[in-house]
């Protein structure tokens, strides 16, 4: 029996939520498109899942490690869409933000193909992130 996409993203968050990269390697198909929002240092679209990891790890630099999805409201699928409401939030030095967003992800025989984020307020992440 296949997992269902609600499934899949669940152990996609939890993954995230853990720091566990080996399951999220195993989740992220190698050729994942990933939209990262805003006009940041990490914005625009990162293709393959090395690029993302590359970027995932600049983000826990930048932040020292504070980077995180808080909260996991809500999971809803629409054939190979999963859409989820989450909290995310972060710290470094004087800077932080703390924010609602969206994740969409495309989900194709059992793994994550595209990935768009959406952030509740993208001139905070903006700011917080910087050129």
């Amino acid at each position: 029996m296949t997992r269902s996409n609600i499934d899949i993203a669940r152990t996609y968050f939890q993954a995230v939520q853990t720091g566990d990269m080996g399951t999220l390697g195993e989740l992220l198909d190698a050729d994942i498109v990933w939209h990262q929002p805003g006009a940041h240092q990490f914005s625009g679209e990162h293709k393959g899942r090395d690029a993302v990891f590359q970027m995932l790890g600049s983000m826990m630099e930048t932040s020292r490690g504070t980077f995180a999805i808080d909260k996991i409201h809500t999971l809803m699928g629409n054939g190979d869409l999963v859409a989820a409401t989450i909290h995310f939030s972060g710290r470094h030095g004087d800077a932080a933000m703390s924010m609602d967003g969206v994740d969409l992800l495309r989900i194709t025989g059992g793994k994550i193909t595209e990935m768009w984020l959406f952030s509740g307020d993208p001139a905070a992440e903006d700011a917080f992130w910087g050129r």
